[in-house]
């Protein structure tokens, strides 16, 4: 009887923290992602994760910044315009001002995509 109380707790904890370590993963994959410029690499990973750049918009964060500020400061112009074009035209808004202080090319597509 103890080794199945044992068990069970066990079973428990070891189910409630594996989300927040699969969450830490998936911000310390995207942010490579995003570092290295690589586009392909990251829509890959993200439809194997089922997941959508809107959806984890704000709930990753790379260096203290949002993904799309942050691909403007590493200058990863291929996957700032990615996430330019699938983010939301309220986040892009509100963080357009970043953007264009960091790139100037994705602070171009960042009004584009505003207007």
């Amino acid at each position: 009887m103890k080794k199945i109380v044992i068990t069970a707790i066990l079973a428990s904890i070891t189910m409630f923290s594996a989300p927040e370590v699969a969450a830490n993963d998936i911000s310390v994959r995207v942010c490579e992602y995003v570092q290295a410029n690589d586009k392909k690499r990251l829509r890959k990973y993200l439809k194997d994760q089922k997941l959508k750049v809107k959806v984890i918009f704000d709930s990753v964060g790379c260096s203290g910044d949002n993904i799309l500020v942050f691909s403007a400061k590493q200058q990863a112009l291929e996957v700032g315009e990615y996430l330019i074009g699938k983010t939301p035209k309220k986040s892009v808004t509100a963080n357009l001002d970043a953007i264009t202080a960091a790139s100037a090319h994705l602070g171009e597509a960042a009004k584009k995509r505003v207007n």
